[in-house]
């Protein structure tokens, strides 16, 4: 029987600026939360353009912020080009204040950005914190190269920043893949509070199943949100044109952020390809993946835990830039046997993306590289969320005997 708590509130901040792992990531916690718990309620703050194209299970639900998108450069600008980001920032500053404010968290989760997009969830931290709140950072295993990551939160004081605001630091990884703060100057009472919870496992809902899903084996190519994606999509398309003998059907997800104009190029190419099937986007990813021969994808943490979970045999073409967090993942992952990696100079090369996407059908999976997948995130985060709600209600009542 679950644990129930009644009225318990739980508060979690997605920035999402690029893509769609931070509020996947979000939304995969926030169901496996309320699963657990009865009475929970879990709100999610949300900067993607496309929360709403995802259903939520009861008693979870979130707030759109006005978007803001992050360029190839690492720059960012407002998504309505009329108004100009510092202002889109301060729309998000004030719209995050005011739904902690009324919403009155138990908990709050902050995913990835220990202060929010530029700084925007500070204000609304140090608010919780006088109030009781208890805050959470959430850490994908691999954030960035230590060189990168180490310059961008020296600049405005983030680790000094962590240390006197976070209660916890939440790893969503296992220790033995990867340390997100490695090469970085992490005072004790910070690593004190990190808890590494594991990868967090996905499932497929086989009652909704995709409109999507091809009939056989097939292998699904993925490129996440697709803003930065089409160099995969156009590196595995020409594969199959420059060899006629890969007869291996394929499934390619472009992902709703890639510019409509390279969109159409690809469904126009597609169709002088008898074994490629083009689609723009499916919220029912997990369901796609589960049912493939393979996966092709560029490595993003969320699609990780998709071929981890299903145990899928997986081609990597990682991202290099602006951030090297793919590269660094899929090369710890290839060194353990787990995935086959290409470099994108190398996938550029139709002969060899050939050869690799022929080898994918018969590749063993991640599970015989690292029997040991840990995939208990979920299950761990509950556990920890369940301690600090059970604390809190001890509290309140103690505070009510008292009054």
């Amino acid at each position: 029987m679950k644990n129930r708590f009644e009225n318990a509130r739980i508060l979690m901040y997605s920035h999402d600026t690029f893509g769609l792992g931070h509020l996947r990531r979000c939304r995969t916690i926030a169901h496996s939360l309320v699963q657990d718990f009865g009475g929970l309620m879990v709100l999610i703050i949300s900067g993607s353009q496309i929360a709403g194209a995802f259903d939520y299970r009861a008693r979870v639900d979130f707030v759109k912020i006005p978007s803001v998108i992050k360029l190839r450069n690492g720059e960012y600008t407002s998504l309505a080009e009329h108004i100009d980001v510092a202002d889109t920032i301060k729309m998000r500053r004030s719209i995050i204040r005011h739904t902690a404010e009324t919403f009155e968290p138990d908990i709050f989760i902050v995913d990835k950005e220990p202060m929010g997009l530029h700084g925007e969830v500070e204000e609304t931290l140090a608010y919780l914190k006088t109030q009781g709140t208890r805050l959470i950072l959430g850490l994908r295993e691999v954030m960035d190269a230590p060189r990168l990551l180490d310059a961008e939160w020296k600049r405005n004081d983030v680790m000094g920043k962590i240390d006197r605001t976070y209660d916890s630091i939440w790893v969503y990884g296992p220790p033995d893949f990867y340390d997100p703060l490695t090469g970085l100057d992490v005072p004790q009472s910070v690593r004190d509070r990190m808890e590494f919870v594991g990868f967090l496992q996905r499932r497929a809902l086989h009652e909704n199943l995709s409109t999507h899903r091809p009939d056989g084996d097939y292998l699904l190519v993925t490129t996440g949100g697709g803003g930065d994606g089409a160099d995969l999509v156009e590196d595995v398309m020409n594969a199959y044109l420059h060899d006629r003998t890969l007869t291996q059907k394929a499934l390619i997800v472009l992902g709703p952020y890639m510019p409509g104009d390279q969109r159409a190029e690809f469904q126009r190419k597609g169709q002088d390809i008898p074994q490629v099937e083009v689609i723009e986007f499916d919220t029912r990813m997990e369901e796609l993946i589960a049912a493939s021969r393979g996966v092709v994808a560029m490595g993003g943490y969320n699609t990780y835990c998709e071929i981890l979970s299903f145990d899928k045999p997986a081609l990597i073409v990682p991202r290099t830039t602006p951030r090297e967090e793919q590269l660094l993942r899929a090369t710890r992952a290839a060194e353990l046997g787990m995935i086959d990696m290409l470099l994108p100079e190398e996938s550029r090369d139709p002969a060899r993306m050939a050869a690799a996407l022929r080898m994918l059908s018969t590749r063993k999976p991640p599970s015989h590289g690292m029997a040991s997948l840990q995939l208990e995130g979920l299950t761990n985060i509950s556990r920890l969320v369940g301690k600090d709600l059970r604390a809190r209600t001890v509290r309140t009542e103690r505070l009510r005997i008292a009054t």
